[in-house]
């Protein structure tokens, strides 16, 4: 692999991001055009390098980053699974009916 890059401008370099791909955010800090090849034939790419809260950088396509705190409701990702593999949305709210009250009959009574 040849070790050839350049420095692509961003308008969101320096700023605060979220990678699309895994939801983690940090600050841009270069967007870089990378032959990202190991074969003779070479295969260029941008990738945004974002530093996280711990200071590591990570890499990952800059089709995948857009600015921290914008709605995700636009975009194909799904939330987290539960342990039961429903989403959060999808089990159920109230998996037992109402304690009787005061003032409140049980079906018992009925």
């Amino acid at each position: 692999m040849s070790e050839y890059y350049s420095y692509v401008p961003h308008e969101l370099l320096r700023r605060r991001v979220r990678d699309l791909a895994s939801g983690v955010e940090g600050e841009l800090m270069a967007v870089i055009n990378e032959n990202v090849s190991d074969s003779a034939t070479e295969h260029w790419t941008e990738l945004a390098y974002i530093r996280v809260a711990s200071g590591r950088e990570i890499t990952t396509s800059v089709s995948n980053i857009q600015p921290a705190g914008q709605d995700l409701s636009g975009t194909s990702l799904d939330p987290p699974r539960t342990a039961v593999g429903l989403r959060h949305r999808e089990a159920p709210i109230d998996r037992w009916p109402p304690m009787p009250g005061p003032g409140r009959s049980s079906d018992a009574e009925r």
